[in-house]
């Protein structure tokens, strides 16, 4: 097993959150990767924040501690799919989220997220929350 983490979980470690870090300490020795997608969402979080110098150092460091997932032709042939899917059933999810779920999809990846309520509705994608 490997995962694919989210943006959330990731902010929420850097946040200190106790239960998110406990799960990153259990699961030391096990594959973590990060989509290109979540690098981008925390560089565009650095760019807003108050300072932006401190928080792009800090994305830059997560990058390196994770690998980053770039974005593939059978990335996008996956997105293509589940974007339309999800549409005929009126199941809007945002194309970001699509994208993370479409590399999880496209590497065999577990998605860990706090954001169970999109994620759940993508058939055959494994979510694990690691914030409860």
């Amino acid at each position: 097993m490997a995962y694919l983490i989210d943006t959330d979980i990731i902010i929420y470690s850097l946040k200190n959150h106790t239960v998110v870090n406990q799960n990153f300490m259990e699961y030391a020795d096990v594959p973590k990767s990060l989509s290109v997608v979540t690098y981008g969402e925390l560089i565009y979080g650095a760019r807003k924040s108050s300072n932006i110098e401190r928080n792009l150092a800090t994305a830059h460091r997560v990058a390196e501690l994770f690998p980053l997932i770039n974005l593939s032709a059978s990335i996008f042939e996956i997105f293509g799919e589940l974007k339309a899917s999800l549409g005929f059933k009126g199941q809007i999810i945002d194309d970001m989220d699509l994208l993370i779920a479409s590399t999880a999809l496209s590497h065999n990846l577990v998605l860990v997220t706090n954001n169970e309520k999109h994620f759940r509705r993508i058939p055959g994608l494994e979510v694990e929350n690691w914030s409860k």
